[in-house]
């Protein structure tokens, strides 16, 4: 009873973290990780006070872990951040993925409700997720898990289905076929994660909608190849790019976190957009974390609330 007790005060103590307006973003950051980490009902519950901040960024993140997550007791909340249409795209569209990711069937509704919405990164989250939710049972059990460890919005191409890194080229950049079955193809360049892969996911880059370059970006910065800096940065730099794909670029360079990366993300600490800036004070974080000899990303949080 008595680390029953302790455990629920730490947890707690992580998730006042986590709500503190006057910490900084990366400290915050953290909190949220290591919750997600820790996993269970205390958790999720601090981690749902978070959707009432200001920072899109970190409810967007707040939303992803949830989903990684996996826990149907998240579900009613990502639910009702779909529904406030007045929550801002970068978040519904997250909380969307969300609930594919956790995969209740009983979400389907609602997911197909929205596949119409007038923001198009939300509709066409919901109409990845509920492609991917319509999957079959055998089919899902059929493909290897990724070895990434994440839970993504589409599962990979069958790999007797493909012979080449340039055939999977080929259907990602290809804009006539299906978004999922690009996002399909997507997933199986990630999961053969070679330099020659990403180098092909990196010309995913300059194609296609915000969601779907955002989405490129993000597995970049799973594959952590340094063979991708320069597309990265490139997008970055542009501030015509949807806020979306430049967040998901900067959080990338901090992935991979060579000095490099680290010069390019210093130079827009102050940019115009605030998801955009955040997401570089995250991504520098990151660097530090990718370049230090901790176990995990808050592994330092962890031993702090211990």
């Amino acid at each position: 009873m008595e680390n029953v007790k302790e455990n629920v005060t730490i947890i707690e103590n992580i998730g006042k973290i986590l709500l503190d307006v006057e910490r900084p973003l990366k400290e915050r950051f953290r909190a949220l990780f290591t919750l997600r980490n820790i996993g269970g009902e205390l958790a999720i519950r601090c981690i749902e006070k978070c959707f009432s901040d200001s920072s899109a960024l970190l409810k967007h993140e707040c939303a992803y872990c949830l989903g990684q997550m996996q826990d149907p007791q998240a579900v009613p909340k990502l639910e009702s951040v779909l529904e406030d249409l007045s929550e801002e795209p970068i978040v519904r569209h997250e909380a969307a993925e969300a609930l594919a990711a956790i995969g209740q069937n009983a979400s389907l509704p609602l997911l197909r409700k929205y596949i119409n919405d007038p923001c198009v990164e939300v509709s066409e989250t919901c109409q990845l997720a509920v492609r991917k939710m319509e999957e079959s049972d055998t089919e899902v059990s059929t493909r290897s898990k990724n070895p990434f460890q994440s839970v993504d919005p589409a599962l990979p191409l069958p790999k007797a289905s493909y012979d080449s890194i340039d055939q999977l080229e080929k259907i990602l950049l290809d804009d006539s076929q299906p978004l999922y079955g690009r996002y399909q193809a997507m997933f199986s360049l990630r999961n053969i994660n070679s330099k020659e892969s990403a180098v092909a996911l990196a010309k995913g880059l300059s194609c296609g909608s915000a969601l779907f370059k955002h989405e490129v970006a993000y597995v970049l910065g799973q594959m952590q190849n340094d063979a991708t800096v320069k597309q990265l940065a490139e997008v970055l730099f542009d501030e015509t790019q949807h806020e979306m794909v430049r967040h998901e670029c900067a959080e990338a360079l901090g992935a991979i976190a060579t000095e490099e990366c680290m010069n390019i993300l210093n130079c827009y600490l102050k940019d115009e957009k605030r998801v955009v800036r955040e997401s570089c004070e995250v991504a520098l974080d990151m660097c530090d974390y990718e370049n230090s000899k901790e176990f995990q990303y808050a592994d330092s949080l962890i031993k702090a609330m211990s």
